[in-house]
């Protein structure tokens, strides 16, 4: 009777996960048309670029170089860290010497605004930008010539209120990196674009970019409104659609050069990010289970052995699977990582199991060296 119960629920399962999928696919093809007919009608408005630092992160000078060579009319470009002797203020200081013709400020945000400390820094650098749009995105995406007018072209729709945008992970060697990667390309935007057809809409931001009309941004409450949230990039996107303003998703897919992770920092890494998720959006994360399409397949064969049909339905499972991972991370992403990765997919999802199941319970995290509890997506020493 247990085994006929657990039988069913792995069928159950797989079917489920077969499903989102196929839902996945279906987004895909949202973003494939948009990019084919992606208006660009010259509205071009100035912006102000603002970078919150901490450290150097993995390519950081050619990430940071990167938004000094757009292919874009009128721009500045505002630098913030909370330590006078951060390491990437070297970095800074030689793009300044290397583009003399930009405007580039470096400021020392000295006060702590909030437990947040990159929202900390923005609110102190806000004031200092001179344009009427400003985008913000993390230190370590990379970009590229076109960005600004991929981006910017979307508030040609005077209902926009704020541009996010798609990221593929750069990985290293380490195997920690190489599943992080993974877990973007084929778990995480996935997710992101069957969100956005199931909402008729964004409704969030993503920190690989995070563009705002200014009137828009004060509608909210400026960066104030989050300067307790882990979630800063999902808050934002939530209350500027809560505000009346539709949240665009920009066509360009930027660069995320991520560090080298060990295994164990890869795992705690997800398990912030994963409590973070689940605070931030409780129902939609509860409701995974029901997307873990090849765990529940394996799930099956390990109850059914050897009947034929829990084979067959680990067989669609994965065909579906990596048919979602390869149109997602190599059609719409780009990453060509993913062509010689993709055999690491059904352990990154066996994973991506255990770590869902640890982060249901639990709201202590680690973020850059500091232990913190989340409390309703907030951030307490």
């Amino acid at each position: 009777m247990v085994i006929s119960i657990f039988k069913a629920i792995a069928v159950a399962g797989t079917v489920s996960g077969v499903a989102y999928y196929a839902l996945c696919l279906w987004a895909a093809r949202w973003f494939f048309h948009k990019r084919r007919f992606a208006k660009r009608d010259g509205f071009r408005p100035p912006v102000s670029i603002l970078k919150p630092l901490c450290g150097a992160d993995p390519n950081v000078y050619n990430s940071l170089r990167s938004h000094c060579i757009q292919k874009y009319p009128e721009f500045e470009i505002i630098f913030g860290v909370s330590d006078p002797e951060d390491a990437a203020i070297p970095v800074v200081r030689q793009l300044m010497d290397d583009f003399p013709e930009l405007e580039i400020q470096l400021v020392v945000c000295s006060q702590f605004r909030g437990a947040n400390y990159k929202i900390s820094n923005l609110i102190q650098m806000l004031p200092l930008a001179r344009h009427p749009y400003v985008l913000v995105n993390d230190s370590d995406i990379c970009v590229g010539p076109h960005y600004l007018q991929q981006v910017m072209s979307e508030f040609q729709d005077s209902r926009v209120g704020m541009v996010t945008c798609l990221y593929r992970g750069i990985s290293g060697k380490t195997l920690g990196a190489k599943l992080e990667a993974l877990g973007i390309s084929t778990d995480f935007i996935p997710g992101v674009l069957s969100a956005r057809q199931l909402e008729d809409g964004i409704r969030f931001g993503l920190g690989s970019t995070l563009a705002f009309y200014r009137k828009a941004l004060e509608s909210i409450g400026g960066f104030e409104c989050v300067a307790d949230y882990l979630g800063d990039d999902y808050e934002l996107g939530r209350r500027v659609a809560a505000a009346g303003y539709v949240v665009a998703l920009a066509e360009c897919v930027v660069d995320h050069h991520l560090p080298d992770y060990s295994l164990s920092n890869y795992l705690r890494h997800q398990l912030r990010w994963a409590r973070s998720m689940r605070d931030s959006r409780p129902r939609g994360y509860a409701g995974l289970f029901l997307t873990f399409g090849l765990a529940w397949a394996i799930f099956g064969i390990i109850v059914a052995h050897p009947a034929a049909w829990a084979w067959s339905l680990l067989a669609l499972a994965l065909v579906f699977r990596f048919a979602m991972a390869f149109t997602v991370g190599v059609g719409v992403l780009k990453d060509h990582q993913l062509l010689t990765q993709f055999w690491l997919i059904p352990v990154r999802d066996l994973i991506g199991v255990g770590i869902w199941a640890a982060s249901l319970t639990g709201r202590r995290i680690v973020w850059r060296g500091n232990q913190f509890t989340l409390e309703n997506g907030k951030l307490r020493p």
